[in-house]
């Protein structure tokens, strides 16, 4: 057993008290004598435990309306004192300060009531002090000092309390400070943000709740998840949630956001390789299935409407890894869960996060998120025959998936089905060969079909190959110096050009 260190007394003042009397108890039972603070104080009192004042340690009240309680060198000396240091205990004795050992603290809800709306004012008094200060201190001195940031280290602190008492290793203290230092600096960060007022004058980001993966995109490297998946998905079965499986997810719920009206689709790698929109769930499914069989093997597929039985029955004939879907009836789930391992999850909300990063060279590459997407009042018809009603729906609906694929893309479309698409090309002739190619593996007459591009065209050899291979209707940003070759081949031939002004480059 590693050399421990006994609590004999303890500071304690806490924002929330949920979990506290238990810790109280323990605390009480070997002994330890507690110092604390209005709100504090009197719930430990409450709870039947003798409780010494701060203002009794150290001769002042609470002043400034509560913002000034515990700043004052009889506590700060009481935590920073280093117990093997001679002059410091000299001078602990001579100014009567006694020796803290624990200190059990937590800030203010800043986060929180950013979060609820509030004013200025009351945003700006949940700016903690004293409490992170506290923090700081006993951290620092974690060779002597045992510092409890969070109501999320109490299960902690209660193990260690139930394993030895009130008696810690310099290990376990260690890693309490470790875990405080992630406390007060999310916080400053929220702070900093919260002054910054989204001028991104520095990065500064922060996320709590590490879950460690089985690995990362390959065996050989370490993979983590920083977050609260369960805000967003309740996992109904399934084996655990990989690296990978986690990049196809977020790519599955940004493309399924674009879509109001009833849709099915397929990712494989981060790109749809099926998506369809219908009435009904199970013909959504037909229809995005078809686009590419092949490669829904092992996909993940996604829904925004309630699986029902007729659906499941049909999903379930091929193996899939993952499926999403906003609710899931009990005789589709009693076919889906056939399949032990496959992960089923529930999606409880979006995503909101607005703001995209990455770590790059020696740095971090950041960016707004692409939430732009264009309704038909977006479209500029640069044409002398303007698209016909069906073909600006499938010129919409082939517009949000170029958006959510790889560049270079191309996307082809007909009757709210996606027929083929041409992903990460380096040239965007290629990515429209690729996908006119695969259109005709799986049998898509591309006759009246509509092709979507996620950026201009340079020449206008693309719009030649679409329209050799039956393409009536394009839509693209434009932006290119020889837009008008584009537009005047598609005048020459009877194809209509819509020009959004929006690119949508994804790398």
């Amino acid at each position: 057993m590693p050399n421990l260190k006994a609590v004999k007394n303890a500071l304690v003042s806490v924002y929330y008290k949920d979990g506290l009397d238990e810790i109280l108890a323990k605390l009480h039972q070997e002994g330890v004598t507690f110092f604390s603070t209005g709100g504090t104080q009197a719930f430990i009192e409450s709870s039947g435990f003798p409780c010494r004042s701060v203002e009794s340690l150290t001769g002042y009240p609470s002043i400034l309306g509560g913002r000034v309680k515990t700043l004052h060198p009889k506590v700060f000396g009481a935590i920073l004192n280093r117990r093997d240091n001679e002059m410091d205990k000299e001078q602990i004795t001579q100014y009567e300060i006694p020796e803290i050992d624990l200190v059990i603290v937590d800030l203010y809800p800043f986060r929180e009531t950013l979060a609820s709306g509030a004013d200025e004012q009351d945003i700006i008094e949940k700016i903690d002090i004293g409490g992170i200060s506290l923090i700081r201190a006993a951290a620092k001195n974690y060779n002597d000092v045992l510092i409890v940031a969070s109501k999320n280290q109490y299960p902690a602190l209660n193990d260690l309390l139930s394993k030895q008492g009130a008696k810690s290793s310099l290990q376990e203290r260690k890693w309490f400070a470790k875990e405080a230092f992630a406390v007060s600096s999310a916080y400053d960060c929220a702070i900093f943000n919260y002054f910054d007022e989204d001028a991104k004058t520095y990065f500064r980001q922060t996320c709590d709740y590490p879950q460690m993966l089985r690995y990362g995109e390959n065996p050989h490297q370490k993979g983590f998840f920083y977050g609260k998946l369960e805000e967003i998905f309740e996992q109904l079965q399934g084996k655990e949630i990989s690296y990978n499986n986690l990049l196809d997810i977020n790519a599955a719920t940004d493309l399924i956001a674009e879509f109001n009206e009833l849709t099915f689709a397929v990712l494989k790698h981060n790109n749809a390789c099926g998506i369809a929109s219908r009435p009904t769930v199970v013909d959504a499914w037909k229809a995005a299935l078809a686009a590419d069989p092949v490669s829904a093997f092992g996909g993940v597929l996604i829904a925004n409407a309630r699986i029902d039985k007729a659906a499941a029955d049909e999903i379930t004939k091929i193996f899939f890894e993952i499926i999403i879907a906003p609710d899931y009836d009990d005789d589709a789930l009693e076919i889906l869960n056939q399949k032990k391992n496959r992960i089923i999850l529930l999606q409880k909300q979006n995503p909101t996060s607005s703001l995209q990063f990455r770590s790059l060279l020696n740095g971090v590459l950041a960016q707004d998120k692409d939430l732009s997407i264009q309704t038909e009042t977006d479209l500029k018809t640069v044409t002398e025959k303007s698209p016909s009603n069906r073909e600006i729906d499938d010129l919409l609906f082939a517009n949000k998936i170029v958006k959510n694929t790889k560049s270079n893309a191309i996307v082809l479309a007909k009757n709210k089905q996606l027929c083929a698409s041409g992903t990460g090309q380096t040239s965007r002739v290629d990515a429209l060969k690729q996908a006119i190619e695969k259109a005709k593996m799986f049998n898509f007459d591309l006759n009246g079909a509509v092709m979507a591009s996620d950026a201009f065209f340079p020449f206008p050899d693309c719009v030649e190959i679409a329209h050799n291979a039956g393409i009536t209707a394009i839509i693209q940003p434009g932006g290119s110096i020889k837009d008008n070759l584009s537009v005047e081949y598609c005048n020459k031939n009877n194809i209509s050009m819509v020009m959004t002004g929006i690119r949508h480059f994804k790398h």
